[in-house]
């Protein structure tokens, strides 16, 4: 799935992505994508949670080496 933007947030340990995630979506347009890049293993279960609260749909989940990619699409 192509993303419209994508958000680098390795490193970083929760709550961070999810805050990031949530200012990116904030400057986006209804229905684009947004990818995240995270090496938090929680953040798994951390967007999964994010986007039943918020209402962004979280479009997929997947892993690469270390990396953990969210696809959310803004509300």
């Amino acid at each position: 799935m192509e993303a419209n933007r994508e958000l680098d947030t390795r490193g970083l340990n929760c709550p961070l992505p999810i805050l990031k995630a949530k200012k990116a979506l904030a400057d986006m347009e209804s229905g684009e994508v947004l990818k995240v890049i995270s090496t938090d293993p929680g953040s798994t279960r951390d967007f999964q949670a994010f986007a039943r609260q918020t209402g962004n749909e979280l479009v997929g989940q997947s892993t690469e080496a270390a990396d953990f990619i969210h696809l959310l699409r803004r509300r």
